[in-house]
């Protein structure tokens, strides 16, 4: 096993409306120096603690290892600092490299132009160093990921630990039109508290993944289990044995917890992907499937939670849409008192036909689309009952 490394400065980054809930991850996961920002979070650890976030984390998008910060004024500027940095620690001139660049900045408005720029000047480096040989660009999995992130004229420049989005668990084989992102299904799980005792319904289910993620969690099962491959795994430093051993430990825990998780469809289509889904994430033994409707579908157990991604809009008749969202709301009131219902959808006019009082309202993106997850209480009786009951 190589030395350790001493201690530095990662940022774990996610999706808008998660950052609280990856930093509990964090936190319970051994981070220290823990900070919060604007779809990031930030911690400190060796690079054991960022294997092991790579592999556990299930808000994070990506695990960047900062190693350079500067001020440019321009391109050339920019290109300048990039030259500076000393790229030979971390690639060799017959390795492969790709750049990503997120840019908010009147100088810097094309992140495509930034990414060339940088990708010049560290090609140009080696050029210089290594008697005109230089790395080469391999946009799918090459031997180091930079990542340059520019606020204004404030230049991050970051490797990438986790080559492709940790998003991309690897169980999904089958999808619907519009699948959703594992790792805000996962959020959408984690923010309802959902209890692993207790019973989950989606009961929209589409290729299963809100189901997946809850069912991984009560297994013990982290995200990256099934992952082929980390970025850190090609990187000049990277201690495979160490990795081994944290990779070990973590998946010695992973039980065979009977959780209550159920998954539904009105598509039978849908529920056949799922199904082929669930045997790929080992899961297909913990998650109940069945083709019914919303509409017709009888609570599993006296209590639970529902987390329910109805359609939005886009590809329905709005007359229908509205109907549906009502239809929703009726049904919830009076077939599944005892549950906590937690909707997520972007199309507010619908939301407000449910014709319930929300008790809680998380603002959230599924991809390009601002959404309102909202929490709606499904008590036996009036709720004012519920408090004269608990006196």
């Amino acid at each position: 096993m190589k030395n350790e490394e001493k201690d530095f400065r990662m940022v774990a980054t996610t999706m808008f409306g998660l950052e609280e809930i990856l930093t509990a991850e964090l936190l319970k996961l051994g981070a220290r120096d823990i900070e919060k920002f604007n779809r990031a979070v930030s911690f400190t650890g060796d690079s054991g603690f960022m294997y092991k976030a790579n592999f556990c984390l299930r808000t994070a998008l990506r695990v960047l290892k900062p190693i350079a910060n500067f001020q440019a004024d321009d391109s050339t500027h920019l290109y300048k600092q990039i030259k500076k940095i000393e790229w030979e620690k971390y690639l060799s001139e017959n390795g492969t490299l790709a750049v990503d660049a997120a840019v908010n900045s009147e100088t810097f408005t094309h992140s495509q132009f930034v990414s060339q720029r940088v990708k010049d000047a560290v090609c140009d480096r080696f050029r210089e160093i290594a008697n005109d040989v230089r790395p080469s660009v391999d946009l799918d999995f090459p031997d180091v990921r930079i990542n340059i992130h520019i606020v204004k004229n404030t230049c991050t420049v970051s490797l990438d630990s986790s080559g492709y989005s940790l998003h991309k668990r690897g169980y999904r084989d089958s999808t619907g039109i519009a699948p959703m992102n594992e790792v805000l299904a996962a959020g959408l799980v984690l923010l309802s508290g959902w209890d692993k005792s207790k019973t989950l319904v989606d009961p929209m289910c589409g290729s299963g993944t809100i189901a997946f993620e809850a069912a991984m969690m009560a297994a013990n099962i982290p995200p990256g289990y099934y992952r082929e491959k980390f970025g850190f795994e090609k990187w000049k430093d990277f201690d495979a044995e160490l990795f081994e051993i944290i990779r070990e430990k973590i998946i010695d825990k992973i039980t065979d917890y009977p959780a209550s998780v159920f998954a539904s469809d009105l598509s039978a289509n849908n529920i056949k992907k799922a199904k082929q889904n669930s045997k790929f994430a080992k899961v297909d033994d913990m998650v109940k499937f069945s083709v019914t409707d919303f509409l017709t579908l009888e609570k599993p157990a006296p209590s639970g939670v529902i987390i329910m991604n109805p359609p939005y809009g886009e590809r329905m008749d709005k007359d229908d849409l509205v109907a549906l969202y009502k239809q929703i709301g009726d049904r919830l009131k009076k077939h599944w008192t005892g549950y906590e219902a937690w909707i997520i959808s972007s199309n507010i006019d619908a939301i407000n036909k449910i014709g319930l009082r929300h008790s809680r309202r998380i603002s959230l993106f599924n991809g390009k689309l601002e959404c309102k997850f909202l929490k709606y209480e499904m008590y036996e009786g009036a709720k004012k009952d519920k408090y004269i009951n608990q006196e």
